[in-house]
């Protein structure tokens, strides 16, 4: 991969476009307005000098990072890109539209992927003239520090495409696994009905949010509490993705706790917002 696209400019997009760049790989960062495009540039160089502080990176590897790395606010400069990877709000609707402009916009021979953590593939697929070179690459989040990354292959997926997935994550230095397009793939099919079950125990009153999350973390010796990831992951997405998994598989455990949706309505998202279940 010579020149990779990454479209969105949240936590997400900004992050794998740092891996990317740091992978010495050029990465063309579009968002819907040059403002934003400039925000993210910034944010992904501000991160980088965190890293120089601690002696982490040299200045010498942020210069050539923040080299690999340009911004845009129009598709028409991803013409030339060799993958592309979505990165826009979870929303099936919004992502068939990007990538049925994103099939007129770049050459014949580019990938498209989406980062998308739990929503069909196929149906990305579907809406463009090039299904076999169409697949999910999903970074965690944070992207920067997070060592795994899902490859989805949907039905229609060639094997030279996601051959070429598999090494493009390699060359990132990340650990790809993986998996067939079914939602929830295996982390967040696994991970969301644990999540979920832990505010079904703090609603029925066993235990406090805190008890739960020292409980989770001391007994299972997972790095943070279930209600610490959803906060960080996002409560929104954590809706969006208890909605993919319980339209699938139609287990009423799989359904957004009324307390989830409750905060998500009163725009309590978690980290980005400040507050969720806790504040911050």
């Amino acid at each position: 991969m010579r020149l990779v696209g990454v479209i969105g400019s949240g936590i997400m997009g900004s992050g794998i476009a740092e891996v990317i760049a740091k992978s010495g790989i050029d990465v063309v960062i579009r968002s819907r307005s040059q403002e934003t495009a400039d925000a993210t540039k910034n944010a992904i160089e501000s991160s980088l000098k965190k890293q120089l502080a601690k002696s982490k990176i040299s200045q010498e590897q942020l210069d050539a990072a923040m080299a690999h790395i340009c911004v845009t606010s129009t598709l028409d400069d991803l013409a030339n890109c060799d993958l592309i990877i979505e990165s826009v709000a979870e929303d099936l609707a919004t992502k068939k539209e990007l990538f049925a402009a994103l099939d007129k916009a770049v050459k014949p021979s580019c990938i498209l992927s989406t980062n998308t953590s739990t929503l069909p593939v196929i149906e990305l697929a579907k809406v463009t003239n090039r299904p076999d070179k169409v697949c999910g690459i999903h970074f965690f989040n944070p992207a920067v520090l997070m060592p795994l990354v899902e490859v989805v292959r949907p039905i229609t997926a060639s094997d030279e495409t996601i051959a070429l997935a598999n090494s493009f994550v390699k060359a990132c230095a990340k650990d790809a696994v993986q998996v067939v397009d079914r939602a929830g793939f295996i982390v967040n099919a696994l991970l969301f009905p644990y999540l979920n079950n832990a505010i079904a125990m703090f609603e029925a009153g066993t235990a406090s949010m805190e008890d739960i999350d020292v409980a989770m973390k001391g007994g299972c010796n997972f790095p943070m509490g279930p209600f610490a990831l959803l906060d960080l992951v996002g409560l929104d997405t954590s809706v969006a993705i208890l909605d993919a998994l319980h339209a699938e598989f139609k287990s009423a455990n799989l359904e957004p706790r009324p307390m989830l949706k409750k905060l998500v309505s009163e725009g309590k998202l978690g980290r980005k917002t400040k507050q969720g279940f806790y504040s911050y």
